[in-house]
């Protein structure tokens, strides 16, 4: 039987951080009570990462998939064209919620359900810098690509059918495939849903903002570039 929800969670040098993370992961989702699988989408790692996670599975229907080079995108895509079921959700390693998805399982007609950081009734506990990261992200995705959502990062529930049909055509990688992919959808004009979250980070973040912004502004101006020349 396909399960409600496949979960997809890349992870990169997490060794140390798994055996508090992942069981606190799994007791989330069953949370639930409904058919899922977890897929941890090793990628890259050098610290033992993969073996580490495979230890810690126990009964949970989990699997553990390790890929050569580092990349959060390429460990999505592969995650979400190897996943099956009703919805296709990714979770961070810390990052993840049971409130999230129940909301996902009260949505009515949509396609793509984001948990958004910037809807008015989201709790942000996150430090100032960080929250005003978002916004100016959310200011460049409708400035840059005429986005009507307010969040493309965090957590996100995708339908089975948007996920065969769109996340071939994604070919960012890194940090903006999932970016990519939202946008994608929403130009195809599936049906997409924003839900408050409760956000608090559960570790000092790993990627230094200073390193992303300039990445970011460069990789948004290069769907759009993409994006444009695919309808000339």
């Amino acid at each position: 039987m396909a399960p409600t929800f496949s979960i997809v969670v890349p992870v990169y040098n997490e060794g140390t951080f798994l055996p508090k993370a992942m069981p606190a992961l799994i007791a989330e989702i069953e949370q639930l009570s409904v058919p899922y699988r977890l897929m941890i989408v090793e990628n890259g790692s050098t610290d033992g990462t993969a073996e580490i996670a495979r230890s810690l599975i126990g009964p949970a229907p989990v699997s553990v998939v390790s890929l050569s080079e580092p990349d959060y995108g390429a460990a999505m895509r592969h995650g979400f064209l190897a996943a099956e079921g009703d919805w296709i959700v990714n979770f961070d390693i810390d990052y993840f919620s049971a409130d999230f998805l129940r909301r996902v399982l009260a949505t009515s007609g949509a396609d793509l359900v984001i948990g958004s950081k910037r809807d008015p009734n989201s709790e942000d506990r996150r430090p100032a810098i960080r929250r005003l990261a978002t916004r100016v992200f959310n200011i460049l995705l409708r400035t840059i690509l005429g986005s009507r959502v307010s969040d493309t990062h965090g957590m996100k529930a995708f339908s089975s059918d948007l996920v065969k049909k769109i996340t071939p055509q994604v070919r960012s990688t890194q940090d903006l495939f999932d970016t990519e992919l939202v946008i994608r959808a929403e130009r195809a004009g599936y049906t997409i849903t924003e839900v408050p979250v409760v956000v608090e980070e559960i570790r000092t973040a790993k990627s230094s903002l200073v390193k992303r912004v300039p990445r970011t502004i460069l990789g948004l101006w290069r769907i759009r570039r993409m994006l444009s020349n695919e309808t000339t």
